[in-house]
C-alpha cells in the first residue's frame, strides 16, 4: 500500500478522471453542440420576443390622421407599432396577405375598416378599438357644444385605482423561466455524470485496473477522487453553458432580470456540487456490485428514476405554484431539493430558513450515503463474476 497521503492520492485521481475526461473529443464536441444550440435557441426567442411586441400596420385616405394617436395607444398596450401611409389599397392588401404588413386600416376616422391576413392581434384591435370609440366621442362631444380636447382629457384621466393586497412580481414569468432552465440543466448534469461515474468503476472493474489502483490507494480514495473529477467536469460543464446562456438571453433582451439569472446560476453551482456528492457515491456504490457494462442498467434504474420523478414531479408542482405546501415540503426533502430548491430561490419564495434546512438536511444525507455508499464500494469492487447482492456487500 502506498504511502501517500490520503489528501495528496485524492486529489491524484481526481486531477487524472478530470484531465482524462475534458481532453476527449465527445466532452469537447458535446459542449460546443449544447452551447451551439442554446445559442441558436436564445437567438430564435429574441426575434420572437421583437416580432411578437412590434406590428406593421397601413394607413389610407382619411385613416392617415389617426397615425401618431395609434402610436401611442399601442404603447399604452405595450406594442410598437411601425406605421406607413399608402394609396394603392389593393397593393396594401396583397402585402397583408403575404406577411409583410399586419394590418391595413381605411375608412373615415369614427369607422374604420381593419384588413388582416387571418386574425386581428388582440392588443392592435383594443388599441383600434379604442381610438374609434375616441373619435365618435370627440364628435358627440363637439355636436353637444363642448371642446372635444377637454373631454378627451378627462377621459384619459379616469381610471379605476387597483389596490392589490398580495402584489403579483411583475418579473414572475422570467424568474419561472430561470428557474426552470436552471432545474433542467441540474437534472441533465446530475443524471449524465452520474452515470458516468458508474460506467467508469464498471470498466475499472471489468479491465482488473481496480486491482492495480487499490494495491496503491486505499477504496474510501479512489471512490472520493473519482466522484470529485468527474463532479468537477460537470461543473465546468454546468457553469459554462449557464454562463454563456445567461450573456447571450441578456445581450438580446430575452431575459431583463440579469441579477437574478445570475445569482440562480450560483444557487444552482451550490445545488450541484450537493446533488452530485448526494447521488454520485450512490451511483458508484450500485456500480461496484456488478462486473459488467450490460447488467449495470439493471442496478442504475431505481437510482436514475427517483432523479427522474424528482424532476417531472417537482417541476409541474412548482409551475402550478411554487410556494404550495407540499412543494416547499418537497423542496427541503435530500433526493428533490437539488432540482427545486434551487428554481424556488429564483422564484424568490424560498424563505432562508427552508434554504439552510434544505442544504443541512442534504449534508447529512451525502455524509449518509458516503458512509454506506463507500462500504458497498470496497466490499463489492474486488468480486467479479456473478452480480453481488446488495445484503453481502453490506457486510
Amino acid at each position: 500500500m502506498s504511502t501517500l497521503p490520503p489528501g495528496r492520492a485524492v486529489f491524484l485521481v481526481a486531477r487524472r478522471e478530470f484531465l482524462a475526461k475534458v481532453r476527449t473529443r465527445s466532452f469537447l464536441v458535446g459542449t460546443a453542440v449544447v452551447v451551439a444550440v442554446l445559442a441558436g435557441y436564445v437567438l430564435l426567442q429574441a426575434v420572437l420576443f421583437d416580432r411578437a411586441g412590434r406590428d406593421a400596420v397601413a394607413l389610407s385616405g382619411q385613416a392617415t390622421v389617426l397615425a401618431e394617436p395609434l402610436r401611442r395607444t399601442a404603447e399604452s398596450f405595450g406594442r410598437e407599432i411601425a406605421v406607413v401611409d399608402v394609396t394603392d389599397v389593393a397593393a396594401a392588401e396583397g402585402q397583408v396577405r403575404a406577411g409583410e404588413l399586419d394590418a391595413l386600416v381605411t375608412g373615415a376616422p369614427d369607422a374604420l375598416r381593419v384588413v388582416v391576413k387571418d386574425r386581428l392581434d388582440d392588443a392592435l384591435r383594443n388599441s383600434i378599438d379604442l381610438i374609434v370609440k375616441q373619435q365618435v366621442l370627440s364628435a358627440q362631444a363637439a355636436e353637444a357644444g363642448l371642446d372635444p380636447a377637454d373631454v378627451e382629457r378627462n377621459v384619459a384621466r379616469a381610471e379605476v385605482a387597483v389596490v392589490a393586497l398580495e402584489p403579483e412580481d411583475p418579473q414572475r414569468g422570467q424568474r419561472l423561466a430561470i428557474g426552470l432552465v436552471i432545474a433542467a440543466l441540474l437534472y441533465y448534469s446530475l443524471l449524465v455524470y452520474g452515470t458516468m461515474v458508474a460506467q467508469g468503476v464498471v470498466e475499472e472493474k471489468s479491465s482488473r485496473v481496480v486491482e492495480i489502483l487499490l494495491s496503491t490507494l486505499r477504496p474510501w480514495q479512489l471512490l472520493l477522487g473519482k466522484v470529485i473529477g468527474l463532479g468537477l467536469v460537470g461543473l465546468v460543464q454546468l457553469v459554462l453553458i449557464g454562463g454563456i446562456g445567461l450573456v447571450l438571453s441578456s445581450v438580446s433582451g430575452v431575459v431583463d432580470v440579469t441579477g437574478v439569472a445570475g445569482g440562480a446560476l450560483a444557487t444552482g453551482v451550490l445545488w450541484y456540487l450537493l446533488g452530485f456528492f448526494l447521488y454520485a457515491t450512490v451511483f458508484a456504490a450500485a456500480a461496484a456490485l456488478v462486473s459488467r457494462q450490460e447488467e449495470l442498467q439493471s442496478v442504475l434504474t431505481p437510482i436514475s428514476m427517483s432523479i427522474v420523478v424528482a424532476f417531472v414531479v417537482g417541476v409541474n408542482l412548482m409551475i402550478q405554484d411554487a410556494s404550495d405546501a407540499l412543494v416547499a415540503v418537497l423542496s427541503v426533502l435530500p433526493p428533490f431539493a437539488p432540482i427545486l430548491m434551487p428554481g424556488r430561490m429564483a422564484l424568490g419564495v424560498a424563505p432562508l430558513w427552508q434554504v439552510l434546512l434544505a442544504v443541512v438536511l442534504a449534508l447529512g444525507a451525502i455524509a449518509a450515503m458516503t458512509w454506506l455508499g463507500g462500504r458497498v464500494y470496497a466490499n463489492a469492487v474486488l468480486r467479479t463474476g456473478a452480480r453481488v447482492k446488495l445484503r453481502d456487500a453490506l457486510r
